[in-house]
């Protein structure tokens, strides 16, 4: 029986509970990637040009500082990343994350959370920071039933 991991990131609790919903579904381990400075209301503004969260999603060299690591990686199967799309990616503290762990034949299971557009291309973003890994097809979680979850969860 494989072991699973849920890790997350979540700015406003949306990708929180998309969690801990799957972590329900799939009986997995959950980890909240948290920032080493946590976000504020004004950091997320995207409507402000300057705000710390416009600023990182603009340089793609930005690789915000994870406050935790998961000390047990190598413990895990499948390992499910999840977090809010900005700007039609995931934000790059997500990249910081998957550069931080030797994910070498691993599943990976991509989900996120969004107000209003799909995962993009952010898959295929992700994928070239973490090359050995193997990529599953990922999954928007905010409007998905519990059947839908269950469905999309047994097929993996």
């Amino acid at each position: 029986m494989s072991k699973k991991l849920i890790a997350y990131f979540s700015a406003s609790g949306v990708t929180k509970a998309a969690a801990e919903r799957l972590a329900k579904a799939t009986g997995a381990d959950l980890f909240e990637i948290k920032p080493e400075i946590p976000y504020t209301c004004a950091d997320l503004d995207w409507t402000n040009k300057k705000s710390r969260s416009s600023v990182e999603m603009s340089n793609p060299n930005s690789r915000p500082e994870i406050a935790e690591k998961v000390s047990n990686m190598g413990d895990y199967d499948i390992v499910f990343i999840g977090f809010p799309i900005w700007w039609y990616v995931a934000p790059t503290i997500i990249n910081t994350f998957v550069e931080s762990y030797d994910f070498s034949g691993k599943s990976i299971v991509p989900f996120a959370t969004s107000g209003g557009s799909g995962m993009g291309k952010t898959v295929e973003v992700l994928k070239l920071f973490c090359p050995t890994a193997n990529w599953e097809e990922g999954k928007m979680l905010n409007r998905v039933s519990e059947k839908e979850l269950e469905i999309w969860v047994n097929r993996l």
